[in-house]
């Protein structure tokens, strides 16, 4: 059976009452459109492609939602081509409409779902066509695929709260180098005009904050945000294609105080749940361990996991495994162990897994309760230094003419 794309075409025409009527449609080719025209009575005068603008992306957040869509169709009896249909045309996103229709279109040419996927690496990756292809091949597709809904769910969840956690911090540490730049370039370079005129000397603080405004005003003040920039751009760069920068970078995270901790702690809930999921659809252990490895979102665990991998191909315990690497809590390598004696490797994962993400949740909202009085702390000293910096010599005026 042939691939059949659909596209989107304007028509002219004329109905039975001799009126010009213009409207769109999708169809395979101008024929088709043609043809059902006329099976309407509609004299068609012209059909043309629409040039569709693509607007926004696919996010990993689609991915989440048409998950739990898919499972919840397919679960009710859907067929899955109409599922893709129904999910397709009623998505708000153009570009993820896009993509679910070229999926239908390749499902309808006679693809499995797991290969149709698999054809979009960017947005379904190893673990959810494999997980898919498992489930088509055991037959149960439905319970596969509400699993897959549940593990992206957490996983967003996981993200967006992490994500969150950070976001205040930087937006108002953001906000106060905005408002201190200010004052520094355009509000005390007044002050420095009005008090040039007194003829007294300035207090030492305030001979220390016009100092400061005078660099950032000058050359030095150009270098001293061309340099941050740099270094950060130089970084986003090397992160994409450098492996011994990422790893040097991820080593550094996992040793920072709190922020280290949060991504450890999730590291481990993400390896935890990847695997549990995996177990569960039946996919062998050394295959499920390659998708697990990228899953945990850093390349320390990553790396460890591969390592982890070998090691299990060559007979070996997991456990034993897992506590040579020196990254997995004692409590984890108990409780895959227990799981591996007991045959539920799954279960056990599962509940390490529901307790880190529970962790992760803990310590996010810490870290955001600690650093609302630290950063408004920083924004008083900043602030309130340059403003009384700018009041010092006024004050010593006053007590000069007291």
């Amino acid at each position: 059976m042939a691939n059949v794309v659909s596209n989107t075409y304007v028509w002219k025409g004329k109905n039975k009452q001799g009126k010009v009527v213009s409207k769109t449609m999708n169809a395979a080719s101008p024929a088709d459109v043609k043809t059902e025209l006329r099976r309407q009575g509609i004299i068609p005068t012209s059909v043309r492609k629409k040039n569709v603008r693509m607007k926004g992306k696919v996010l990993p957040g689609d991915i989440a939602i048409f998950s739990r869509q898919l499972a919840t169709m397919m679960e009710s009896g859907v067929p899955l081509v109409q599922s893709f249909e129904i999910i397709g045309r009623g998505h708000e996103n153009p570009a993820m409409q896009k993509l679910l229709l070229t999926i239908k279109g390749d499902i309808e040419g006679g693809a499995a779902l797991a290969e149709a996927l698999g054809k979009h690496p960017l947005h379904f990756d190893e673990l959810f066509t494999n997980l898919v292809e498992a489930g088509e091949q055991a037959g149960a597709l439905e319970k596969l695929l509400d699993e897959i809904a549940v593990y992206k769910e957490k996983t967003e969840s996981m993200k967006k709260k992490l994500k969150k956690a950070m976001t205040y911090p930087i937006a108002v540490l953001v906000v106060a180098v905005i408002v201190t730049v200010i004052l520094l370039v355009k509000v005390i370079p007044q002050f420095e005009n009005l008090f040039s005129g007194f003829g007294a000397d300035l207090p030492a603080f305030t001979q220390f904050v016009v100092g400061i405004s005078e660099f950032v005003r000058g050359p030095g003040g150009a270098i001293m945000f061309a340099v941050p920039a740099t270094l950060i751009t130089l970084g986003i760069y090397f992160n994409k294609r450098s492996k011994k920068f990422r790893h040097r970078k991820d080593k550094i995270l996992l040793k920072l105080p709190i922020i280290g901790t949060i991504v450890e702690k999730s590291a481990i809930a993400r390896f935890a749940r990847t695997l549990a999921t995996m177990f569960s659809a039946g996919v062998p252990l050394v295959e499920a361990l390659d998708s697990v490895a990228g899953a945990t979102g850093n390349i320390v665990y990553e790396e460890a996991v591969l390592q982890i991998k070998d090691e299990v191909s060559t007979g070996q315990r997991l456990q034993s495994s897992m506590e040579t690497t020196d990254l997995f809590p004692n409590m984890v390598v108990q409780m895959i162990a227990i799981g591996e004696e007991s045959g539920s490797l799954d279960t056990m994962s599962g509940k390490v897994a529901d307790y880190y993400e529970e962790e992760v949740d803990n310590l996010v909202d810490n870290l955001s309760t600690l650093m609302e009085p630290i950063i408004m702390g920083f924004l008083a000293i900043v602030v309130g230094g340059l403003v009384i910096a700018m009041y010092l010599p006024i004050f010593k005026m006053g007590a000069v003419v007291g």
